[in-house]
């Protein structure tokens, strides 16, 4: 059995290439969405937030022999989790992780460490500040804009739990953008003029995130664009590229 941590379209693709080389799969996903994303590759699905020892656990019990770790390249926790349950129950574990867009040389491109300094750097750049980066750490945001005048809006996925996390935060409904992507560089010009914004924050997920979509129209806005570094990588054998993945299985024979 080879545990695939999937929380992107890159994770059910593994999860189907498995597949059909003849392993025996099991795709596990945090929300009832990505069940139902995770279930059209005809994979058994289990969706669940799990610790680092429910992990564990979940792995011994369904005999898993390999973990590919293919969860969102900002998703630390998830894969720091996914390292610690591998080594407590012996096992390799793999990471996938997506190539990261490469960034143009443009005078209004910032980039931060981290989610805090991403905050910092775009309140001080701007005043309509377009969020494309989640809602995990809309707070992050709505703090540092306190005491400002800056308008924070973000463009997050439209599920119940997502939509109340915003409202959370702090963010009225006219500051919400809930719509699933990635987005073509039109509709994200689109959105930029619709709210005037003057600075948007991103991840940098690669292409097929929409990175690069989102950049380029930005740019053609003359807007700042504030870009979040990945977070470092520690404890596993990382693939940037998906054949390399599964030849690198297919020739060790892990998870057989």
């Amino acid at each position: 059995m080879i545990l695939v941590l999937a929380g992107t379209v890159d994770g059910r693709e593994i999860a189907a290439n498995l597949m059909s080389a003849g392993h025996e799969v099991c795709v596990s996903v945090v929300s009832d969405y990505g069940k139902s994303l995770a279930e059209q590759s005809g994979a058994k699905v289990q969706a669940a937030a799990m610790t680092d020892r429910e992990l564990e656990q979940f792995i011994r019990d369904e005999k898993v022999r390999l973990v590919i770790d293919a969860t969102h390249p900002y998703a630390v926790n998830v894969s720091r989790n996914a390292v610690k349950a591998a080594e407590w129950a012996q096992v390799p574990c793999l990471r996938y992780e997506r190539p990261g867009s490469r960034l143009p040389d443009y005078h209004k491109l910032l980039v931060a460490r981290d989610m805090q300094e991403a905050a910092g750097l775009a309140v001080q750049a701007g005043k309509t500040i377009f969020l494309t980066t989640g809602s995990h750490t809309l707070g992050v945001f709505r703090a540092a804009a306190n005491g400002t005048d800056c308008r924070l809006i973000a463009r997050v996925l439209p599920q119940p739990e997502v939509l109340s996390a915003c409202m959370d935060a702090g963010f009225s409904p006219a500051d919400i953008v809930a719509v699933q992507g990635p987005f073509s560089r039109e509709l994200n010009l689109a959105l930029f003029r619709e709210f005037g914004a003057d600075v948007m924050v991103t991840k940098n997920s690669g292409t097929v995130g929409g990175t690069d979509s989102k950049i380029v129209a930005a740019m053609e806005l003359d807007m700042t664009v504030v870009v979040v570094q990945r977070p470092p990588l520690e404890g596993k054998q990382v693939f940037g590229s998906m054949a390399d993945l599964l030849e690198y299985i297919k020739r060790s024979s892990i998870g057989s």
